[in-house]
C-alpha cells in the first residue's frame, strides 16, 4: 500500500477520527476545522471528545509528522510545503434539515471553497452521512471533470468509533469512476475488511438502509418489551431465545427508553423524506420512529406508576448521555425523558460518568451533580437511563442509605435485580418477570 497524501474536512467525531485513523495506517493527512480554537487544541493535543483511543492516535499521528491541523478547507488543500492533494474526506455536518431531510449547506461551502484549488486528478469523498444523489450534486458544484466524487459512508459507533474504523464489518466505496473508487478502497487496504465496491447512489443508499433498519429492530423489540410486561413473560429470555437465530441475531436486542443520538434519528427522517419526495412510502420505517417517540411516554409512565404521582416527585436520574461511552448529549432519549418528567412536575437531579459538565450545574431540566450519592439523596426513585457499567458496581447499601424512597425503575434491564433487591430496593425493569 501507498502513502497518499490525504485532507480532511471536518475534525467532529467522524472527521477527528478518520484523520486519526487514516494517519494510523500510514498516510500523510491533514484535517482542516472551521473553528480555530478547536485546531489550536488539537494541536496542543487536546482532542476533547471521549472517545477510547482517540486522545493516543492523534498524539502518535501528530509527533509522527503524519498528522496536522489547521483552519479551513481552502488551507488543507493548498499547502506549499506538502506534495498535492490526492483525496479530500468531506465529514462535515449534515443536521436535520426542515422537513426531516439533512442540511447540506457545509457540504456545499467546502464545494465552493476547495473547487479552484484541488489538484487535477484529486478524488473528493463525501464520508457525512448525505442523501442519495449528493455524490452527484457534489460533481456538479465542483465543475471539475478532472476531480472524481465518490461516496464511502461511515459506520461508526461512538464510544467505540476508533475500534469500529481499524476493525470494520465492511468498506462500501460508491462512485460511477471505477478507477477513482479503487484508489479510496485501496487507503483501506491493510484492514482487510470485505469491500463493495457500487455506484454512488447505493452507496449513499446503505447507510440510510442499515440505520433505519436498526432503528426498526430497536423499536420492535421495545414494542416486545411492553407485551413482556403485560402477559408476564421475560423479553430477556425471548430475546436470548431470538438471538440464536442466525438470521435475527443478539445485537439491538436489548429494550430502553428508546433510541437516540446524532445518527438514528435523522437518518431515519432523512430517509422518509427522501422517499416521499420520489412518491415513495416507507411505512416500516414511519411506523418505527413513531414508536420510538411512544417509547418515552411508556417510561415515564412506568416511573409515574412506581412513585404514585410524578408532580413533586423528586427523581434521580442515572445517566443523561445517549449511550454510555461517550459525553455526547445529543439526540439523548434520557435527555427526552428527563423532559417528560419535568414537565409532569418532577423535581430531576442527574449524574452520568461522561457528562461534559465538569463543574455540576443545570442541563435542561436536570441538574447535574459530579457523584451518584447526590442525585440519589432524598429521591423517591433512582432510573437508570443510559447503560453505563459503571452503575452496575454502584454501592446501593449506601445508595439505600440517602434515598427517600428505595425504589429503581431500571428503562436499560442494565442492574443485576437480586443486588439492588438485598439492599432493600424496588427494581422494576423493562418486560421483565
Amino acid at each position: 500500500m501507498f502513502a497518499r497524501r490525504i485532507a480532511v474536512v471536518g475534525a467532529g467525531y467522524v472527521g477527528l477520527t478518520t484523520a486519526a485513523c487514516l494517519a494510523s495506517l500510514g498516510h500523510h493527512v491533514v484535517c482542516a476545522d472551521i473553528d480555530a480554537a478547536k485546531v489550536d487544541r488539537l494541536r496542543a493535543g487536546e482532542v476533547g471528545i471521549l472517545e477510547p483511543g482517540l486522545h493516543d492516535l492523534v498524539a502518535e499521528g501528530t509527533a509522527a509528522g503524519r498528522l496536522q491541523f489547521c483552519v479551513g478547507a481552502g488551507a488543507a488543500v493548498a499547502r506549499p510545503d506538502l506534495p498535492p492533494v490526492e483525496v479530500l474526506f468531506l465529514c462535515v455536518p449534515t443536521p436535520m434539515g426542515a422537513g426531516g431531510g439533512a442540511d447540506l449547506a457545509a457540504v456545499e461551502a467546502v464545494a465552493a471553497e476547495v473547487r479552484h484549488l484541488l489538484p487535477a486528478g484529486c478524488v473528493v469523498v463525501t464520508k457525512s452521512t448525505v442523501p442519495v444523489g449528493t455524490a452527484e450534486a457534489t460533481r456538479k458544484l465542483l465543475r471539475r471533470r478532472d476531480v472524481a466524487v465518490v461516496s464511502n459512508p461511515e459506520f461508526l459507533r461512538e464510544g467505540s468509533a476508533v475500534h469500529d474504523f481499524l476493525n470494520p464489518d465492511r468498506i462500501v466505496v460508491g462512485s460511477d469512476q471505477q478507477d477513482a473508487a479503487e484508489r479510496v478502497a485501496a487507503l483501506y487496504a491493510r484492514l482487510g475488511a470485505p469491500t463493495v465496491l457500487t455506484d454512488a447512489a447505493s452507496a449513499e443508499m446503505v447507510k440510510y438502509a442499515a440505520n433505519a433498519f436498526l432503528a426498526i429492530k430497536l423499536s420492535y423489540v421495545n414494542a416486545l418489551a411492553e407485551l413482556c410486561d403485560v402477559l408476564g413473560a421475560d423479553v430477556a429470555d425471548v430475546t436470548e431465545g431470538m438471538g440464536h437465530d442466525r438470521r435475527i441475531g443478539s445485537a439491538f436486542l436489548s429494550p430502553g427508553p428508546g433510541w437516540g443520538g446524532s445518527c438514528l434519528p435523522k437518518d431515519t427522517r432523512a430517509l422518509v423524506q427522501v422517499a416521499a419526495v420520489v412518491g415513495v412510502d416507507v411505512p416500516l420505517v414511519s411506523a418505527g420512529i413513531a414508536a420510538n417517540e411512544r417509547q418515552r411516554d411508556l417510561m415515564v409512565a412506568k416511573i409515574g406508576e412506581a412513585v404514585g404521582t410524578l408532580d413533586g416527585a423528586r427523581i434521580g436520574l442515572l445517566g443523561l448521555t445517549f449511550k454510555a461511552g461517550t459525553d455526547d448529549l445529543r439526540g439523548s432519549p434520557a435527555l427526552a425523558v428527563a423532559r417528560l418528567l419535568s414537565d409532569a412536575g418532577a423535581e430531576l437531579t442527574g449524574y452520568d460518568p461522561g457528562c461534559p459538565a465538569a463543574v455540576p450545574g443545570s442541563t435542561d431540566d436536570v441538574h447535574v451533580v459530579d457523584d451518584p450519592m447526590r442525585a440519589a439523596k432524598d429521591a423517591d426513585a433512582l432510573v437508570v437511563l443510559t447503560e453505563w457499567p459503571e452503575f452496575r458496581q454502584l454501592d446501593w447499601t449506601a445508595l439505600g442509605g440517602v434515598v427517600g424512597r428505595r425504589i429503581v425503575v431500571d428503562t436499560r434491564n442494565l442492574l443485576d435485580p437480586d443486588v439492588v433487591r438485598r439492599a432493600g430496593f424496588s427494581w422494576i425493569g423493562v418486560g421483565r418477570r
